[in-house]
């Protein structure tokens, strides 16, 4: 499974970016698309999931601003970030668990930077 993201760029406190991240590949289904991020000197973090069919989970930093969402057709996951903060700044991964023909493995993308500066 390959996962290319897209989306990231530099951005003044309070606005929005949408970050896009496309599986392609030989998987039966994606089970699990994820967002994690790692800031500058800092661990890389989950920041929200989504789990077929549906749910979603979010880390308390970002509730209520970001929002996953994803389009099955497509294989794509998105995360629609608003209200950003300087502390959002990172490289954003989007990690996916898909059910592949020798079981259930995780993947991840490439990042992709966004940075929160005016």
């Amino acid at each position: 499974v390959q996962l290319q993201a897209s989306g990231g760029g530099l951005v003044q406190p309070g606005g929005s970016l949408r970050l896009s991240c496309v599986a392609s590949g030989s998987f039966g289904s994606l089970i699990v698309m994820s967002w994690y991020r790692q800031g500058p000197g800092k661990q890389r973090e989950p920041v929200a999931n989504i789990v077929n069919p549906g749910s979603t989970n979010y880390a308390d930093s970002v509730k209520g601003r970001f929002t996953i969402s994803r389009d099955s057709a497509k294989n794509t996951v998105y995360l629609q970030m608003n209200s950003l903060k300087p502390e959002g700044t990172a490289v954003y991964y989007c990690n996916v668990v898909a059910r592949v023909p020798v079981g259930v493995r995780d993947f991840w993308g490439q990042g992709t930077q966004v940075t929160v500066s005016s």
